[in-house]
């Protein structure tokens, strides 16, 4: 009997008088098909260590755990602790952390792993309200996780893959595809969760690259010039800029002679430029002292 079946879960919960926080953003699946695809798709096996985020009941910790070398799940919500305890009780291969991810001192954590060497992947159906903040931290963390495998609203899944020149590239897209190479992999219907969802969400899989996908003198300023770039998505790249720069003759002159030294028409948007457009830009307004 697995915990995410619907009557296992409904029990569970009932047992322990458990009511969902909207401010945890708490949606349980229960279909253990997509469970078994989203370990499939993370391609666990016991040569991994998994960290989990928000493993609420533990539907997902349970599939994580009959694969992995060991799941370290951190949840925040201490209601949910006595629970994980009980559903969780028969793998000794599981440490759950009450702890706040955002928080959580990670390099200190992965060394408690049995075997800290081993590749780290981060598996999780993450909360809605907080996916980028989570994801961001995680990915520019100096953990060197190999993978993530994780849920999330479709809409950011899409806006995290999305190609240059459409409508879902952003700077959200550049800042995630610099570091990893991310694709969605299938999309989860709201009507497996409980609650159910307002959206649908997505399983997105991204493979941290062996070096960033494009070389930059400076990574702070090329992602605050994506970041700039889209922040009036129908203005123009000049727009844009002089927005972010000012408007002064001199920044002009920068600008025009930065444009051109990356070979970019002031014309241009944002979305049509990928990231070696970016790259272009941001070492050519460097040198140009911006």
């Amino acid at each position: 009997m697995n915990i995410a079946d619907y009557s296992v879960t409904k029990a569970v919960l009932d047992r322990h008088g458990f009511t969902f926080k909207k401010s945890f953003g708490q949606n349980f699946l229960t279909d253990t098909n997509i469970l078994r695809k989203i370990v499939d798709t993370a391609e666990i096996d016991e040569q991994v260590n998994v960290i989990e985020i928000g493993p609420g009941i533990g539907a997902l910790t349970e599939f994580l755990a009959e694969r992995a070398a060991e799941v370290m799940a951190f949840e925040i919500d201490d209601r949910l602790i006595p629970i994980l305890a009980e559903t969780l009780e028969r793998f000794d291969n599981v440490q759950v952390i009450h702890q706040d991810i955002l928080k959580a001192d990670l390099q200190t954590q992965i060394q408690q792993f049995k075997n800290p060497d081993l590749p780290i992947k981060i598996v999780a159906n993450l909360p809605y309200y907080i996916t980028t903040p989570i994801l961001m931290h995680l990915i520019e963390s100096k953990i060197p996780f190999t993978e993530f495998v994780v849920m999330m609203q479709k809409e950011v899944a899409d806006r995290i893959s999305a190609e240059p020149n459409t409508k879902a590239y952003g700077s959200l897209s550049i800042a995630v595809q610099y570091y990893m190479d991310a694709k969605v992999a299938f999309i989860v219907p709201k009507t497996v969760f409980v609650p159910a969802p307002n959206v649908d969400s997505a399983i997105l899989k991204m493979v941290r690259r062996s070096q960033p996908a494009v070389q930059v003198q400076d990574e702070d300023f090329f992602f605050r010039i994506a970041k700039a770039s889209f922040v009036h998505r129908r203005k123009t790249l000049w727009n844009n800029l002089t927005n972010h720069f000012g408007k002064s003759d001199a920044v002009r002159q920068k600008l025009e002679t930065a444009l051109a030294q990356a070979d970019l028409a002031p014309s241009v948007r944002g979305e049509a430029l990928s990231l070696e457009g970016f790259a272009r830009l941001s070492d050519a307004l460097k040198e140009q002292g911006l």
